[in-house]
């Protein structure tokens, strides 16, 4: 039974960090796409980073380079997000996704919603001003 179950999502100050993690279980994790998204209220769900667990490779989107981290841990099955210097915009809930990117292919992984056939339940990040 494939399981992805985030946790760490908290409420903070702006300016403050937190780290999420996503453990899963039920497939293979060493070579997978695994994908952070966000959503807001009344927002559409975005990507705001993903990373290869294969070679590390990292996509983040403009809103949170420099202030998120995805790492992962191939010896848990554990992907994680390091959020800092956090905004009231970063206010959303958090998902982890996962999809197994093509043999051939060894890019970042896709910023979209659509390949990503494992999602967790999400984990609710909230920052106050």
């Amino acid at each position: 039974q494939v399981r992805l179950v985030e946790s760490g999502g908290d409420s903070v100050q702006a300016g403050g960090s937190l780290r999420l993690s996503c453990a899963t279980s039920g497939f293979d994790f060493s070579r997978r796409c695994m994908g952070w998204f966000r959503q807001a209220p009344e927002k559409e769900r975005e990507a705001v980073a993903t990373i290869r667990t294969d070679s590390g490779k990292a996509y983040y989107a403009d809103s949170v380079k420099g202030r998120f981290t995805a790492s992962h841990d191939n010896d848990n099955n554990t992907v994680y997000l390091q959020l800092s210097s956090l905004k009231p915009e970063d206010t959303a809930v958090y998902f982890c996704a996962s999809y197994k990117p093509r043999l051939t292919y060894s890019g970042t992984c896709t910023n979209l919603a659509e390949p990503y056939n494992y999602w967790g339940q999400g984990t609710q990040v909230t920052v106050s001003s």
